[in-house]
């Protein structure tokens, strides 16, 4: 297959001439990489509109995150927010194509260094409240398919919370995994190996924080 910083590259020039900036980023420039990569492909423009697009362009599925200043400015602080720094790690690790992402990257470096936000008490609560009330319909569930249904939710949110709880980023589906493992890989093994009965690492994660909370909360 053509490289893809030379392909990616083409597709820039041809689509976005006005590009402040461009970047190639995701698992096709490192290790991660896999037949089914695609191109995540950042432009900066200075004047809309803003878009993201997923095409085929020299046989790659190519995924287009295209902003202007303001909009990638919601972007990263969305990313913040909710903890889940995609946007960051784009800009903070891509490869430019066009121009110089400059401060942007620099930026979300930074941002990816410093870590996220500590949760508040109300998310810290809420979260354990959701933990113990989905381990209770877990516990009890009689329906195998309603506790099949339950221990999938289960096992994901319990992964999340694990991060949330440590003060790391949250991460979703392959990179909820890498996370966990940049963070614990010996806590990334047992929440693998608890994918069918998440009930014990779930209360393993809950002692973290304080342990189950039921009674008397309120929100």
């Amino acid at each position: 297959m053509t490289d893809p910083l030379a392909v990616a590259g083409e597709l820039v020039a041809l689509r976005f001439p006005d590009a402040t900036w461009a970047l190639l980023a995701g698992s096709v420039l490192g290790p991660h990489r896999t037949a089914g990569s695609d191109l995540d492909i950042v432009v900066m423009r200075e004047h809309g509109p803003g878009f993201r697009e997923s095409l085929r362009f020299r046989g790659w599925p190519v995924e287009l995150f295209v902003h202007t200043p303001e909009r990638l400015d919601r972007f990263l602080a969305n990313d913040l927010a909710i903890r889940k720094p995609s946007t960051h790690r784009m800009l903070a690790w891509g490869v430019p194509l066009v121009g110089d992402p400059g401060e942007w990257a620099a930026r979300c470096a930074r941002v990816l260094a410093d870590g996220p936000p500590p949760l508040t008490g109300a998310e810290r609560d809420r979260t354990r409240y959701r933990l113990t009330d989905l381990l209770d319909d877990h516990t009890h569930a009689t329906d195998p398919g309603e506790r099949a249904a339950v221990a999938a939710t289960l096992w994901l949110d319990a992964g999340q919370a694990a991060l949330a709880f440590a003060g790391r980023w949250i991460s979703t589906a392959k990179w909820l995994l890498r996370d966990l493992r940049a963070y614990d890989p010996d806590l990334a093994d047992r929440w693998l190996a608890a994918r069918d009965d998440p009930g014990a690492f779930t209360a393993e994660v809950l002692a973290t924080a304080g342990g189950p909370l039921f009674e008397g909360y309120r929100a």
